[in-house]
């Protein structure tokens, strides 16, 4: 690995030490969290973000250093390894420059050129591309045989050998992926017959843009429409642009050849060099809104796993319900099933008797807090509940996905004896308590906060969403006895089979006292324990310390600091004014240097302290449907989506409206993630209502004041605080924007 970290420091700019630290601990089994947060003084305090570069870096140069392996023995085999040949390998840096390298090499179906030089015409290709003076038909007439007819015949056999060698030309190839790149249009027309089944893509019946402008939304909505059969698409620059670039290189003078040099170029770039290229961009173009998309996605999926909990609070949640009735369960502090019932708020006759019923609960069961799915009835619900007056808070509850959970076999398996409402219900108020512990138990793409999940590659995003996930798992940090297996499994170091082994251990002993006795969990060993120890909590333990997210390794330098005070763990511990005293330096030692004293000082100012902020009610105007939403409205609103055009807002109608990019602030933004965050609340403008569509055009920064003149608008911050993470990030048409989230 360590031959790798000299071209990783200089791609990524970071020192060629840390690139090697870093490579040293992956390669010892250590995880991306762990090295951010307890190995920084080994690397120089490099973040997630640098640290999964690395990663990536190195895994490139791996299959590069092995294809390049592969294309050097498969040269040397077939005898044709030159000095020259040699050198051009050697200074090849991508993938591309190998097999552009490569081509005349590899081995191949029959070809036409193959045909012609089994037929002898290969010297009469050599003496065209001399582009001398000749007599070309006695020439070309010195070539007929059984198997070439005549004059016309061995010059078409000539010029396929001549196509074929400009095909596989590097230097042609380098020169027209660079005119590709520059000048390129992504074209589409609609199938013929195909108008009206392929209706949704009529925006891109008649379309051309080029390829560097088109931004990942309309490329993945073109291939969708071309994978689908409706679409036909091309991708290239002007004709006349690449034939004139490939004579330039191969046409000299004008010579009796020079013509049928000039039928080959054309035939090589028509029938072999575009289609390659267009085959290799439309990949490329792919893979760059895959990856857009995916970040997109993973960026929303963070906030939603790092929103707001509640906490440990007695909860009543509700799955509401018209016609079956609304299903309620009763939580405990622990989120803990205590009772199950049903009723029928919106049935006027039975109103009064489901109050009762409600109150009842409330009482016996200590309610502290409300948990209402916001979806089918969940406004009415909302307002049956508040219209009693009990005086506790009331939480309408993103339930995506929660359906999906309830028919899991997770839920199956937790909940054996209830039915999918009342799982879902569950669902619903442990997402309320802590939305990243429950979210973990779905599949991320059943959440609701991507766009266009399922035409990008799926290898890729669950790759990417699986490691946001873990970033904001460890990020949190977990508690140890209350943990299920699944928020377990992605905790450092630990992974299925030590979740499970970890649950089965707990429910031996009951509960966990310390972080010590993980190393009483089967299979757990010191490697795992060394990984997983400082994510992992333990409320009112044997020691303190096991409350805190500082490491077990360092628990001896949080002695010796309280030592050296003169007191014990416990008066050190929020103590300020005394932990202002203390020297980093003094305690840094090889292993735990002065950047992690540091981390340990801060957080034993406030050990265990959960970096999300508090969940803060929300109330929706006074509005159920879109038939109540008026041009010209002010209403409250959370985000619930948010893409690289706009972002969708819940404004409690049943159909999120969206806020083009354009709409969010009187500042020009290119992402709106520089303005909003997932759940975020906000305040918008109804500016557009398509009743028939249910399309809803909104605005944010209509909503405010436009700012005096050097000033950036006062945007309100959502309630998540700004951390960096693996998944960290680096379209403009609302109209398709509208038609994917609402499929139409």
């Amino acid at each position: 690995m360590s031959a790798f970290a000299q071209p990783i420091a200089q791609k990524l700019t970071i020192k060629i030490q840390q690139v090697e630290t870093v490579l040293a601990l992956l390669e010892e089994g250590a995880t991306i969290p762990f090295i951010a947060r307890y190995r920084k003084d080994k690397t120089g305090n490099l973040d997630e973000v640098q640290i999964q570069n690395i990663q990536d870096e190195s895994k490139f140069l791996k299959e590069f250093t092995e294809r390049k392996t592969f294309i050097e023995k498969t040269i040397t085999d077939q005898e044709k390894m030159t000095e020259a040949l040699q050198a051009k390998i050697d200074k090849a840096t991508t993938i591309t420059e190998l097999e552009d390298i490569y081509l005349p090499y590899k081995p191949k179906r029959k070809t036409k050129a193959q045909t012609a030089r089994e037929n002898g015409l290969e010297p009469l290709a050599t003496t065209l591309l001399e582009q001398k003076d000749i007599d070309l038909a006695a020439t070309s007439a010195t070539f007929i045989n059984e198997k070439v007819l005549d004059a016309d015949a061995a010059l078409q056999g000539a010029r396929d050998i001549i196509a074929e060698l400009i095909n596989e030309d590097a230097q042609v190839r380098a020169k027209l992926r660079k005119l590709f790149e520059n000048e390129a249009t992504l074209q589409s027309k609609v199938v013929t017959d195909k108008e009206t089944a392929g209706i949704k893509y009529k925006d891109y019946f008649e379309f051309s843009e080029p390829i560097s402008k088109t931004p990942s939304h309309r490329i993945l909505a073109v291939l969708r429409g071309f994978l689908e059969g409706f679409l036909r698409i091309a991708i290239s620059p002007a004709d006349e642009a690449a034939l004139e670039m490939i004579e330039a290189l191969y046409i000299r003078g004008m010579s009796t050849c020079s013509d049928q040099i000039r039928k080959a170029v054309k035939d090589a770039y028509r029938r072999l060099l575009q289609p390659a290229l267009e085959t290799e961009f439309r990949t490329a173009l792919k893979t760059k809104a895959d990856e857009e998309a995916i970040n997109v996605f993973a960026e929303n999926l963070r906030q939603l796993l790092l929103s707001s909990p509640i906490g440990s609070k007695r909860i009543l949640a509700i799955d509401p319900g018209y016609r079956t009735g609304c299903k309620v369960v009763c939580l405990d502090e622990k989120g803990e099933l205590k009772k199950t019932d049903l009723i029928f708020p919106h049935e006027t006759n039975k109103r009064e008797a489901e109050a009762t019923k409600i109150r009842n609960l409330v009482q016996q069961y200590g309610i502290e807090v409300f948990a209402i799915g916001d979806g089918t009835a969940g406004r009415e619900t909302d307002n049956f509940i508040k219209s009693l007056n009990l005086g506790l808070p009331v939480f309408l509850v993103n339930e995506d996905g929660a359906s999906i959970y309830s028919a899991s076999e997770i839920a199956r398996e937790e909940f054996p004896n209830e039915d999918i409402t009342v799982r879902g219900a569950v669902s619903i108020g442990r997402r309320l308590m802590d939305p990243l512990a429950e979210l973990v138990k779905l599949d991320p793409k059943s959440i609701g906060v991507g766009q266009y999940q399922h035409d990008v590659n799926q290898f890729r995003l669950k790759e990417k969403l699986d490691a946001t996930v873990i970033s904001c798992v460890n990020n949190v940090g977990v508690n140890l006895n209350t943990a299920s297996k699944h928020l377990l499994s992605y905790v450092s170091g630990i992974g299925n089979t030590l979740a499970d082994n970890i649950v089965n251990y707990r429910n031996e002993i009951g509960k966990f006292s310390s972080r010590k006795q993980l190393l009483k969990v089967p299979r757990l060993g010191g490697k795992a324990f060394e990984q997983c120890a400082g994510f992992l909590r333990i409320k009112e333990g044997e020691d303190l310390l096991d409350e805190s997210a500082v490491h077990p390794e360092a628990y001896v330098v949080v002695q010796a600091m309280a030592k050296d005070l003169g007191v014990d763990v416990k008066s050190l511990i929020g103590k300020e004014e005394l932990l202002k005293k203390i020297d980093a330096k003094k305690y840094a030692t090889e292993l735990i240097g002065e950047l992690t004293i540091r981390d340990i000082l801060n957080e034993l100012k406030k050990p265990g302290l959960d970096p999300r902020s508090e969940a803060q009610v929300f109330e929706f105007a006074n509005i159920y449907s879109i038939d109540d939403v008026k041009i010209g409205m002010e209403v409250p609103g959370v985000v619930t989506n948010i893409t690289r055009f706009g972002a969708f807002i819940d404004i409690g109608v049943k159909q999120d409206g969206l806020v083009h990019v354009s709409e969010i602030s009187h500042t020009y933004i290119t992402d709106p993630n520089e303005a909003l965050k997932l759940n975020q609340h906000v305040k918008v403008k109804i500016l557009e209502v398509d009743t028939l569509r249910k399309r809803i055009a909104l605005s944010i920064k209509q909503t405010e004041e436009l700012p005096a003149r050097g000033q950036r608008p006062k945007i309100q911050q959502p309630n998540i605080k700004p951390q960096k993470n693996i998944a960290e990030l680096p379209m403009n048409d609302a109209l398709a924007a509208l038609k994917q989230k609402f499929g139409r």
